[in-house]
């Protein structure tokens, strides 16, 4: 029988409050992303993915962009991506000392430059490697570990969900998270969520919770992969993209859609929390988040242009506060 996404559960000795988790999204996930999705009802979010390399060697942007850790957003995982065991030891301990409660590993990323370098969904190739990430992230750490991983690398390839045994069982991973789509499709096609249904068999009796991922664009989606997978949790990536009250929908907080105000609010209360951590660079960096609160609030393409030439803060909010009369919300997906 299926639990209530409201239900807590547990990655190792840390309690999650229910089972609907924000994703790392890479470029994005910084400290306020992860921030709104525990505000609007997620039960953890993951960090964007950090390069165990970078944390080894205290490069100074790593530490002051990615590695900060707001104190409202605990529980926290913190996503790390590399290929060599002992820098991933060495970046688990300084990811801990951050404040991370649980060390994520990225076996998942389809991106040439993460995969050439053999890391990412690249250590599907290699699953004795794999397993001697894990085990030194839990050594170096002293958190559990959890793992995001793809089901394999092309159409048919189940390494994905044999390695995901053998990191459970030989190097004591505490969660997986499983996207069962192969890393050559990236973000097309649907997940095949009978393998998802398998790998929870498999680990039965473990105690270790299999989280469903990939392809999760509304609340709706979510709840037919989570009853159809049958896993522990489910994670939501691109469905939150605009849309923090997804996780509202999904924990029964709420029923209705966001009006206009409300979209408006947020994404001013976005644009303040980016300047905060970013400064002047906020202005670049926030011109990925305008079209999707545009898309929710039924503007039409061309609203997006002068977001995109904005110039400074103070000049992109005094356009989002001139939203709210001309817009038209889109209806949320249920």
């Amino acid at each position: 029988m299926t639990v209530p996404l409201t239900t807590p559960f547990r990655i190792g000795d840390v309690e999650v409050p229910n089972r609907v988790l924000l994703a790392p999204l890479a470029g994005i996930g910084k400290w306020f992303v992860r921030l709104q999705a525990r505000r609007h009802g997620a039960g953890m979010a993951v960090s964007e993915m950090v390069s165990s390399f970078a944390l080894h060697h205290r490069n100074r942007r790593t530490l002051r962009e990615l590695l900060v850790v707001h104190p409202e957003e605990h529980p926290i995982a913190i996503q790390l991506f590399g290929h060599d065991p002992e820098v991933m030891r060495s970046a688990a301990a300084i990811a801990a000392g951050a404040g991370a409660e649980i060390i994520d590993i990225n076996m998942g990323c389809p991106v040439r430059k993460v995969c050439s370098a053999g890391a990412g969904a690249a250590l599907l190739r290699d699953p004795e490697l794999a397993v001697r990430i894990v085990r030194a992230a839990g050594e170096g750490s002293g958190r559990p570990v959890s793992v995001k991983l793809r089901s394999g690398l092309e159409p048919g390839d189940r390494s994905g969900l044999e390695l995901a045994d053998r990191l459970v069982r030989d190097a004591g991973a505490s969660a997986i998270a499983f996207h069962a789509r192969p890393a050559s499709r990236r973000h097309k096609g649907r997940p095949d969520l009978a393998l998802v249904r398998e790998l929870g068999r498999r680990l039965d009796g473990t105690g270790v919770p299999v989280i469903v991922s990939g392809g999760l664009s509304s609340a709706a989606e979510a709840r037919r992969a989570y009853m159809e997978s049958q896993a522990h949790a489910v994670m939501i990536a691109r469905g939150s993209l605009g849309n923090p009250w997804i996780f509202e929908e999904l924990t029964g907080r709420r029923t209705a859609p966001p009006g206009a105000d409300e979209i408006v609010a947020e994404l001013l209360w976005v644009i303040d929390r980016a300047g905060e951590q970013l400064g002047d660079r906020a202005v670049a960096y926030l011109r990925k988040f305008y079209p999707w609160y545009l898309e929710r609030l039924g503007m039409p393409r061309r609203a997006n242009e002068p977001f995109q030439r904005t110039g400074s803060l103070d000049e992109a909010r005094g356009l989002v506060r001139g939203l709210a009369p001309a817009a038209d919300p889109v209806t949320a997906q249920a």
